[in-house]
């Protein structure tokens, strides 16, 4: 990791800057299996399904005999841990149903909102190197509380036709509908424009580079997306107090998920730094994804800064997926924080707390996205309709402001609509 004292402001853009990688030709790529899969449908998802998961399948479908079959493959210990996850997941999204409220804001005018759920969302689920049943959690949990009627899973099967099956119980205990043995761009293709499945509204999950182009570039005209993502991230921010092993553990926490992840640390401790280092280079030694996390550490900052407002200043430019607070000061700092995509406080409180069973959500905004994005939660599942009755009496107070605004914008039809009601 690269070790950086004392930044001027100037160069803190390019001292932040992610990872980057030429996709043109990627985009290009999917934007082509898309068109495809758009004009031919399940021909085309078939063909692709063969070339890229490796697999030929008469039925893309999981059957409920497989799904009771991959429950007995999942250890006892392990469904004990998702059910919990599933316990504290649930109870943190329950906590944030919406409570409809009328208000009049004027005599004889009341205006309201309505929370209806997305009937048909579409969840893809990463089976590869890292199988994700966390995320199944994440995703299905929150539209189950929502309301969502149809809630369809994708996720990549192995060369025996397998889905993971952690993946699967996942998806029996969150209350998964339909569950189809597709990934990559083949997926969110069928997902979109409906090729083995109903057309869904909404497609939410992560991905490698070409299942977020093909997200990307569906959510253009054909479906909404969760939000924009890019390879996953973490920052601390850490005093002399902290614990380095404590601070290696995160940083590798991360810096394992892929190539392309990055992980910062921020401090005003020198001292802190050289002691991290070291636990890095003892802890990366047994780590078994260690080729991998050796990469994401070359993309990787250790920022020694003059004092706490600069740190402070640093995190919200950077606007990171993940921020861990480790000083002595932790909530003080915390409240400072406007661009972040999930917090974590204290010595206690690792990243990977999130990620699997506290009960906030781990899809999150990367690549600087959390300064206008908030990560997966309830709303994200349900969209929220505006209603509004007016009376005689309401029409009488606010008509003849209404008539004056549409004058002066010249829309006479807007303003005859309410001249007729009130000579009524």
């Amino acid at each position: 990791m690269q070790v950086i004292k004392y930044p001027g402001r100037q160069d803190w853009l390019t001292i932040l800057k992610r990872p980057t990688f030429d996709v043109r030709s990627l985009y290009d790529k999917v934007n082509d299996i898309l068109i495809d899969i758009k004009n031919r449908g399940e021909a085309a998802v078939s063909e692709y399904a063969l070339e890229f998961d490796k697999v030929e399948l008469s039925d893309f479908t999981v059957s409920q005999d497989e799904i009771a079959e991959a429950e007995s493959f999942v250890s006892a210990e392990l469904k004990e841990a998702i059910l919990k996850a599933k316990a504290n997941i649930e109870l943190f999204h329950k906590s944030q149903i919406f409570e409809t409220k009328k208000i009049e804001t004027t005599p004889g005018v009341t205006c309201w909102q309505k929370v209806v759920a997305i009937e048909k969302v579409g969840l893809y689920i990463p089976g590869g190197t890292a199988p994700l049943f966390s995320t199944v959690l994440m995703l299905a949990i929150p539209a189950k509380i929502a309301g969502c009627k149809e809630i369809i899973l994708c996720s990549p099967p192995n060369r025996e036709g397998k889905i993971h099956p952690a993946i699967l119980f996942a998806a029996k205990v969150a209350g998964v509908n339909r569950i189809f043995k597709l990934g990559g761009v083949q997926a969110i293709g069928a997902m979109a424009y409906g090729a083995f499945m109903p057309k869904v509204y909404k497609i939410f999950g992560p991905g490698n580079q070409y299942v977020m182009a093909a997200k990307q570039l569906v959510s253009l005209k054909d479906v909404a997306i969760d939000m924009p993502a890019g390879p996953s991230e973490v920052q601390v921010i850490a005093d002399e107090n902290a614990h380095p092993a404590f601070i290696a553990a995160d940083l590798l926490s991360q810096a394992e998920h892929g190539a392309d992840s990055q992980v910062i640390l921020a401090t005003t401790s020198e001292g802190l730094i050289k002691n991290v280092q070291a636990e890095i280079e003892k802890q990366l030694a047994v780590l078994p994804r260690r080729e991998m996390a050796e990469k994401a550490l070359s993309n990787s900052k250790l920022i020694l800064l003059k004092d706490k407002q600069e740190i402070i200043d640093i995190t919200n430019e950077y606007a990171p997926e993940h921020l861990i607070i480790e000083t002595a000061d932790y909530m003080e700092l915390a409240e400072q924080i406007v661009n972040a995509g999930s917090v974590f406080l204290g010595n206690y409180t690792p990243e990977s707390a999130g990620d699997y069973a506290s009960g906030t959500n781990h899809t999150l905004p990367t690549n600087g996205y959390a300064t206008a994005y908030s990560g997966v939660n309830l709303d994200s599942f349900v969209k929220k309709i505006t209603f509004q009755e007016i009376t005689k009496e309401g029409i009488c107070n606010l008509g003849p402001a209404i008539e004056v605004m549409a004058e002066n914008e010249e829309l006479f039809a807007h303003k005859n609509a309410v001249t007729l009601r009130l000579k009524d």
